[in-house]
Parts: structure tokens; C-alpha cells; sequence
């Protein structure tokens, strides 16, 4: 399963931004998607993530200001970034965590992150 995110940049704080992250390859079952971000000299943090069922889950930093949606035809999900500050500034990550019947596992797998820079 490979993972390619698009839609990083700089934006003015108050702006927004949209990610998306297309997961193609050998694809059986998608258990759940979503986007972790990680600031110079901090740890990676979950920022939203969505599962199967449909059920979404969000830092309480970004509540209210980034929708996390996922198009499971195309196996895409979009990050929609509202009201930006200057503390959103870090790379972000694409993650999904497959499930492979054949072998009975799950595994992790990353994007190789995009730069989002919110500064006036």
C-alpha cells in the first residue's frame, strides 16, 4: 500500500488549506485513515482520523476547525483545514491502517508528510 498526499503550502493565519492523501496498491480492507502532524522538537500527534464505519475523531486543538472526510470509492481522504494559526504549522502525515485477510494482520502505513506553514 503506498500513500501520496498533496495540498500542503503557507497560508496566512485565518486562511485555510485542504490535504488529500490517495492510497493505491494491493488494497483489501482500509480499517481506518487519517492525518498526524509533528511540529520541530515535538512528538507526532494525531490530528483527525476516521474509520470504517464512519466514525471521525479529532484533536480537541482543531475541533470545530478541520473536517476530516473520506471518499471510499476512490480511497482518498481530505483534510479540510479552517481558521489556521500559526501553532497548525508543522508536517503532516498521512496514516492508514490495513487489514490483509490473506494473512490475518494489520499493518501501518505512511505518507512521506507535507510541509503546512501558517504565518502571515
Amino acid at each position: 500500500v503506498q500513500l501520496v498526499e498533496s495540498g500542503g503550502g503557507l497560508v496566512q493565519p485565518g486562511g485555510s488549506l485542504t490535504l488529500s492523501c490517495a492510497a493505491s496498491g494491493t488494497i483489501f480492507r482500509i480499517d481506518a485513515m487519517g492525518w498526524y502532524r509533528q511540529a520541530p522538537g515535538k512528538q507526532r500527534e494525531l490530528v483527525a482520523a476516521i474509520i470504517s464505519g464512519g466514525s471521525t475523531n479529532y484533536a480537541d486543538s482543531v475541533k470545530g476547525r478541520f473536517t476530516i472526510s473520506r471518499d471510499n470509492a476512490k480511497n482518498t481522504v481530505l483534510l479540510q483545514m479552517n481558521s489556521l494559526k500559526p501553532e497548525d504549522t508543522a508536517v503532516y502525515y498521512c496514516h492508514l491502517v490495513h487489514f490483509n485477510p490473506w494473512r490475518r494482520a494489520s499493518n501501518d502505513y505512511w505518507g512521506q508528510g507535507t510541509q503546512v506553514t501558517v504565518s502571515s
